[in-house]
């Protein structure tokens, strides 16, 4: 914390830990006047030739005026933020508002040592968050010539810039709100920094294992001997202060005693010296740490609070974390052979990545992997995730040519709008299984701090499947699916063929096919089994062989009771060559062994073969996935067909509708959040609400209170006959069966009648206030609820209005942003939503105008999260068109929404 400034209150939570173009961390923070001295120091440690590039001029030292000026902001007209490692500044971006209130003038000076790792970008899109919620909108700024690259910033930063030349200098102007082109250039950047990040920690050129032990079965004993029987093809250095030899090896007191540069260090220390080494390691240089040391779960507040230090100290100094309570990290890469894990022996090499939390699940995970010979290219425990996330670890999977299939078990999801961004652009290329708690932000294990969810425990997994994610629930069945995508074709379809020696269990198993959604095109249950190696194998290959070439078979899953004399891996790899042979999917289920595995050395994942998301194939090695249940083996690929499925699918584009005004939204958002403060909600009336929404085109039907009847004809005579009589009480509003709705009134004397009818019938109820509405087209009722969530950000619902929901919770629910294709799954993702199709001799509503609707709505939520609720009930859905006959909506101050348009380490 810093004092708070004269010039108005320092914003804290525009402080953000950020990854560097090079893979080191930094800390971003806005100036203070504390810092004048650290800004002196910065300036006259630039360059002549900086200095000139910065102030057009040179000087040596900046006045005491000018320092002054430069720390002493306002945090509104004048902003400035520093970028510090090893808290020394190393780059300063600051904006001035000119006359213009919409407008800013922006500058930056970095250090000449620190020049082309990016500070510059990451500056500029801080500051553009930050003027924006300023209410400036346009930036621009003054660069000599000769200063490319400055000019390269902005020419690169995604934006539509306009430049002139004028008397030496070149002038840039350009709008700060982001676009489409600004996003996928800051999603790019980040992508690019954060997986380097992550290659330096799984490829390091150097690993210290600090806290070594000569001690045998210690942590510190085990995982230095594992890297070095690993095979880890770069120095080790064991770092005790009471031994002098570990391992066969010269160790050291301390990390400053190593001859040479460390990469990689591995904490097995007690708890109350990590924060020492953490020091010791920043100064050292050192790239990355890896925290085997447990503790800080259980030591309630003070353990979270050190925790919170540990990244924050480590990150300051460039330094990223894994864990604590890591079980450690594995690369099985013949050029770095790491095992850095508690894990007795390098796992065999495949194309699965894994990912894994708390380092139980993280053994879990291991063993399961190690046992069905799935072989993995990198594996990462992060403990506690204290710093190194899923999120971390798909940036790197999309670019690691070793890795074509990853797993993560998940028990928490610390920024889920981030994780389907990054799952839906890695599921494009590599298949990405998740295994989740049903727990997200809640009854989370002690140390894994996130934020609690109010949204519904459904939308995670709406959020996974709009992503392509392949979503199971247990490790058994993550490595079900992964034996299948580490080691096989996709299928091209759904069309499935089944061959057993058993006609009962082949029954069996083309019926768990159907529940998975497969089509049975052939059942083949005369396979002989017993007629003797000779005369069974060359009869189930050529039987295998004629059923593959039919073009409706797309897969194949063989499910076999044990023969005499015949071997698992006789019959695996008739199967495994057949399916090579045909490019297409080929599993197999031994039913009566217990684990066919065991006995198939290399049966599944021997070979990385091509990513799967591709739509390549596989080696000849790679073998066939074996299952000891039927069950299990239909099951996973009844998943990855739909994952195929998905990956085939034209994803629709992110389109935003016609006639939609962001711009003028957050103008009256501005003015309406005026005096509304902390968590307070305001809710709209109905002009406003209206007027609102109209700057999205969505329209909702006009309607007006009253008083007497008199009152209720004249403002049916505004609005227009027919009209329907309404009372204003949410729960009766909608109730036709409980006389809160009167319909198609045509007249002035049918009017006055039933507005003293329904008072009278609604006095039960305490006599609420009534309205009239213009009648529309019958139809229908649907609901729209959108919500601002804590962890998940905006979350859009849809479903049938009535018992559907009420009573069913029939919702289906999305994440935006959504594609054509989402929005076309949204609106058919409720189970009663057949009812919009025709039914029951009912004409088809006008699904297009429902899914129009939804976007404008997605969109109006995703753009304005100081819209904290969104309900339309209900929404009648006719032949020919939608209509809105009430809304409600709610603002409230948003609190900073994850994944925003400024790239920032999550805290």
């Amino acid at each position: 914390m810093v004092d708070q400034p004269a010039g108005g209150v320092y914003p804290e939570y525009w402080e953000a830990d950020v990854v560097l173009r090079d893979g080191g961390t930094a800390h971003l923070r806005p100036i203070h006047a504390a810092d004048a001295d650290a800004v002196q120091a910065f300036h006259v440690g630039q360059s002549q030739k900086s200095i000139y590039m910065r102030f057009f001029a040179f000087k040596s030292r900046l006045s005491s005026k000018e320092l002054k000026r430069f720390t002493e902001v306002d945090y509104r007209d004048r902003v400035a933020l520093v970028i510090t490692i090893g808290g020394e500044i190393m780059g300063i971006g600051r904006y001035d508002r000119l006359d213009d209130p919409a407008e800013a003038e922006v500058a930056f000076n970095i250090a000449d040592a620190h020049q082309g790792r990016g500070i510059g970008s990451i500056l500029l899109e801080h500051l553009a968050a930050a003027a924006r919620e300023n209410g400036i909108r346009r930036f621009s700024a003054e660069v000599l010539p000769e200063n490319r690259k400055m000019l390269m910033v902005f020419s690169d930063a995604g934006y539509d810039v306009k430049r002139h030349f004028d008397d030496g200098v070149v002038s840039l102007e350009f709008n700060i709100d982001p676009t489409d082109k600004s996003r996928a250039v800051m999603e790019s950047r980040e992508h690019r920094a954060e997986a380097r990040s992550i290659q330096e920690l799984l490829a390091p050129s150097s690993v210290a294992v600090i806290g070594a032990s000569r001690k045998w079965g210690a942590v510190g004993y085990q995982l230095l001997e594992h890297i070095v029987e690993g095979g880890f093809t770069g120095p080790v250095y064991a770092i005790n202060p009471e031994a002098l030899e570990l391992a066969g090896m010269l160790s050291f007191a301390r990390l400053s005693e190593v001859p040479g540069p460390v990469n990689l260090a591995i904490v097995a220390v007690p708890y109350d010296e990590v924060p020492k080494v953490v020091e010791e390691c920043g100064a050292a240089g050192v790239k990355g740490i890896v925290v085997a040391t447990a503790g800080f779960a259980d030591d309630g507040e003070r353990g979270l609070a050190r925790q919170r230090e540990l990244v924050r100290q480590a990150r300051a100094n460039g330094m990223r974390v894994i864990g604590p309570a890591s079980l450690g990290i594995v690369n099985t890469n013949p050029a770095v052979s790491l095992n850095a894990s508690m894990a007795p022996s390098l796992a065999r090499r495949g194309g699965l990545g894994l990912f894994s939390q708390s380092a139980a699940i993280g053994v879990a995970l291991y063993a399961a992997s190690s046992r069905r010979r799935v072989g993995i290219s990198t594996f990462l425990s992060a403990g506690n995730r204290a710093d190194v996330s899923g999120n971390d670890m798909m940036q790197f999977w999309e670019d690691d040519a070793d890795t074509t299939a990853v797993g993560l078990y998940l028990e928490s999801i610390g920024n889920p709008r981030k994780f389907s961004r990054l799952a839906r652009r890695l599921a494009r290329i590599k298949p990405v299984i998740v295994a989740k708690s049903d727990a997200v932000g809640l009854d989370l294990p002690p140390g894994h701090a996130v934020r609690t969810t109010q949204a519904p425990s459904e939308a995670v997994d709406a959020m996974m499947r709009q992503a392509g994610v392949i979503r199971v629930e247990t490790i058994e069945q993550l490595l079900d699916v992964a034996q299948i995508v580490a080691s096989q074709p996709l299928p091209r379809g759904s069309g499935l063929a089944v061959f057993s020696n058993s006609r009962a269990l082949g029954k069996v198993v083309a019926d768990s096919a159907a529940v998975q959604g497969l089509g049975v095109e052939r059942i083949v249950t005369d396979v002989d089994l017993d007629a003797g190696m000779s005369v069974a194998l060359p009869a189930l290959r050529q039987s295998l062989q004629e059923t593959l070439m039919v073009q409706t078979v797309h897969a194949v899953v063989v499910a076999l009771l044990p023969a005499r004399g015949l071997t698992v891996e006789k019959i695996a790899g008739v199967l495994a060559e057949c399916s090579v042979a045909a490019g297409k999917p080929v599993v197999a289920a031994f039913s009566g062994i217990l684990d066919p595995s065991v006995y198939v050395e290399g049966m599944v994942g021997a070979g990385a073969g091509e990513p799967a998301g591709a739509g390549a194939g596989v080696s000849a090695g790679a073998g066939v996935p074996c299952y000891s249940n039927p069950g299990a083996a239909v099951a996973a690929l009844g998943a990855v067909v739909r994952y195929a499925q998905w990956l085939d699918r034209d994803q629709g584009l992110f389109v935003e509708p016609d006639g939609c005004d962001p711009e003028g939204t957050r103008a009256e958002l501005e003015e309406l959040l005026r005096g509304v403060g902390g968590e307070q909600l305001r809710s709209l009336d109905q002009a406003t609400t209206a007027r609102l929404l109209g700057h999205y085109g969505i329209r909702v039907v006009p309607s007006e209170g009253f008083d007497t009847p008199e009152e209720a004809v004249a403002a049916a005579d505004r609005l227009g006959w027919p009209v329907a009589l309404k009372t204003t009480d949410p729960a009766l509003r909608h109730r036709l069966d409980l006389g809160g709705v009167r319909l198609d009134i045509q007249d002035a004397a049918s009017l006055r009648l039933n507005v003293q009818q329904m008072r009278r019938s609604l006095e039960r109820y305490g006599s609420p206030s009534l309205e009239v509405q213009s009648m529309v087209p019958v139809g229908q009722a649907c609901t729209f609820r959108a919500i601002e969530d804590p962890l998940l950000g905006p979350v859009v619902s849809f479903g049938l209005a009535g018992d559907a929901v009420n009573l069913l919770d029939d919702w289906a629910h999305r994440v935006p942003p959504l594609s054509g294709s989402d929005l076309h799954d949204f609106i058919r993702a409720p189970r009663a939503s057949r009812k919009l199709f025709g039914y029951q001799g009912l004409p088809p509503v006008d699904v297009p105008a429902l899914e129009e609707l939804a976007a404008r709505l997605t969109r109006l939520k995703d753009n304005h999260p100081e819209i904290a609720l969104v309900e339309f009930n209900p929404v009648l859905a006719g032949p020919d068109g939608a209509s809105i006959l009430s809304a409600d909506v709610r603002i409230a101050n948003a609190a900073q929404r994850t994944d925003s348009a400024r790239r920032a380490m999550r805290s």
